[in-house]
C-alpha cells in the first residue's frame, strides 16, 4: 500500500516516514539503500536557533547551491504511524497536525505536505524534480524534517535532516536517508550511486557551518 502525506500528489516510493525508523541502517526497506551520517557543528543555544532556523526556511538547500522553487506550502499534516484497533488490525494512518510558525525575518517555516522543486548541484551532483516534506519535528533541543522524491529526481526515496542539541551543549547536524536509483546511469553502475551519496551527504552536513549560516 502506498502512503502519501495525505495530499493529492503522491511521493514515488511506499515506505514513507522510515527514515524516522531506529534500525532503519540495520533493517532498511526492501530494495533500498541506507545511509545516515553526522557532523558538528558548534555548540551553544545560539547555534543550535540558527541552525535549526536555516534548516526550517530551505537555507541548508540553498547553501548547497540548490534552488527552491515552486514551494507550496503544506497544511501541517503529517504521517504520524500507523493506528490500530482492538483486535490489532491496521486502521486508518495518524493524522499529526501542525501549526504553522515563522522565523525572526518573516519568512514561513517549513510544514508538511509542502511541495517544492529542487534543482542544481550540490557538490558536483545533481538534485532535481518535485520533492514532498513528509514531517516536521520541532523540539526544544531537536528538529528534524524529511524530503521524499517525487517522480523526476535522479533516485527514489526519502532523506531526514536534524538538528540536535545534545547534552554536552554540542549541536549536531544528522543526515540519514534510502534511496534507490531510478536514473539509468546510477542503475547501471552503482558505484556512480554510491558517490553521489557520498558527495551530496558531504555537501548537506556542511551547508550549516557557522560560517554559512549566522
Amino acid at each position: 500500500m502506498r502512503r502519501a502525506s495525505f495530499e493529492d500528489e503522491a511521493v514515488d516510493y511506499a515506505a514513507v516516514g522510515a527514515t524516522q525508523a531506529r534500525d532503519l541502517m540495520q533493517y532498511p526497506p526492501d530494495g533500498y539503500t541506507p545511509s545516515q551520517d553526522e557532523f558538528r557543528l558548534g555548540s551553544g543555544d545560539e547555534r543550535f536557533a540558527l541552525a535549526s532556523a536555516a534548516l526550517l526556511t530551505w537555507g541548508l538547500q540553498r547553501a548547497c547551491g540548490i534552488e527552491v522553487t515552486d514551494v507550496h506550502p503544506g497544511t501541517g499534516v503529517q504521517y504520524g504511524g500507523i493506528a490500530f484497533d482492538a483486535d490489532g488490525t491496521a486502521v486508518e494512518p495518524i493524522e499529526a497536525h501542525a501549526e504553522q510558525r515563522f522565523a525572526e525575518d518573516g519568512t514561513p517555516f517549513i510544514t508538511a505536505g509542502t511541495t517544492v522543486t529542487l534543482s542544481g548541484t550540490a557538490n558536483g551532483e545533481p538534485v532535481n524534480g518535485p520533492h514532498r516534506v513528509i514531517y516536521v519535528v520541532e523540539e526544544p533541543t531537536y528538529v528534524s524534517l524529511a524530503l521524499g522524491t517525487m517522480e523526476g529526481d535522479p533516485e527514489s526515496g526519502e532523506q531526514a535532516f536534524t538538528i540536535e542539541q545534545r547534552e554536552d551543549d554540542s549541536v549536531w547536524i544528522t543526515v540519514r536517508s534510502f534511496f534507490i536509483p531510478t536514473a539509468t546511469k546510477y542503475k547501471l553502475v552503482g558505484a556512480l550511486a554510491k558517490r553521489r551519496r557520498k558527495q551530496l551527504n558531504f555537501a548537506y552536513l556542511h551547508a550549516l557551518l557557522p560560517s554559512r549560516v549566522g
